[in-house]
């Protein structure tokens, strides 16, 4: 214990600790305030050049290559406002009481989070800014299990435990740690909360369409449905305007997964995400490089 303190407490991590300490003070205010606050660095962050700004103006003009420029500027700078508003209010989950968590994050149909009741289920998280907000909304009914990728910065790694284990003591499976864990947890009833939509490179991967690009796809989903005859239960988390909260949906269970096909499975996995994607463009992670890897030959779409 002592060793994780001294850890936690080193000199270099001083700037990571004040951060924090501003995150604690805004998670006193209202959230419109906070909304609002987010927005305004958001939208000053958007008009500073830079790696991260080339990255969401190049995802967005490749999925998006029919909507006008102004309106994916709109996009690309409404998309830096809803990551900064998420990361302002994830103060809210390391701290705020669970009475206040649950009105601002809203479950519109929390009787279909188990789909059919028999079933191992796997809710599919796309990765929207919300992301974090309907996950540990869900850990308030019950105990869940997910996977997660340890920081290298150690205070980091430290608060999102310790914000996503506040409710149920949830199973956090280390990426590390492999898929043993998975289909333990599966196996014993827990729903497992699963982001499959990164760029993870190569290994277990499949070149899947995503906006009508080949994306490196990682095929756990339907592997684990298969292993452990899991349903497929979407869970998307919006994120509404004006400081109102997030809004948490979980969709039908889908039927005929998997098939007898891989490819195609993941690819329905693509397709779906990017009909949610549509729905609210500005707040998917774009952000993240989604076309990293690209299939032998071809160039890199980010330099």
């Amino acid at each position: 214990m002592k060793r994780t303190r001294d850890t936690l407490l080193r000199p270099a991590l001083l700037p990571v600790w004040l951060s924090v300490g501003v995150l604690w003070l805004l998670h006193w205010l209202p959230l419109p305030l906070q909304a609002a606050i987010g927005n305004a660095l958001g939208w000053m962050l958007a008009l500073l050049p830079g790696k991260r700004r080339h990255i969401v103006a190049t995802n967005l003009a490749l999925c998006f290559p029919d909507t006008p420029k102004a309106v994916r500027d709109r996009w690309l700078r409404q998309t830096f406002q809803a990551s900064m508003r998420a990361v302002l209010e994830h103060g809210l989950l390391w701290w705020g009481n669970e009475a206040r968590l649950r009105r601002l994050i809203r479950i519109d149909n929390p009787e279909a989070a188990m789909g059919d009741g028999v079933r191992p289920v796997i809710w599919l998280a796309p990765h929207f800014v919300g992301l974090d907000m309907g996950g540990v909304r869900l850990s308030m009914d019950r105990q869940i299990a997910s996977m997660y990728a340890p920081s290298k910065n150690p205070a980091s790694d430290w608060l999102m435990l310790r914000g996503r284990s506040r409710f149920h003591a949830p199973v956090l499976i280390a990426k590390s740690d492999g898929i043993k864990p998975v289909l333990k947890a599966l196996r014993q009833g827990l729903p497992f909360y699963y982001l499959p939509d990164q760029d993870l490179g190569r290994l277990n991967a499949i070149f899947a369409p995503f906006f009508g690009i080949p994306a490196a796809t990682v095929s756990a989903l339907p592997r684990l449905a298969k292993l452990t005859g899991a349903q497929i239960v979407p869970v998307v988390t919006r994120q509404l305007p004006g400081g109102h909260g997030y809004r948490v949906r979980i969709c039908p269970p889908w039927a005929d997964f998997p098939s007898d096909d891989m490819e195609a499975d993941v690819a329905r996995m693509n397709a779906f995400i990017e009909d949610r994607v549509r729905e609210m463009p500005p707040q998917y992670l774009w952000l993240h490089r989604r076309f990293k890897t690209r299939p032998e030959g071809e160039a890199s779409v980010y330099e």
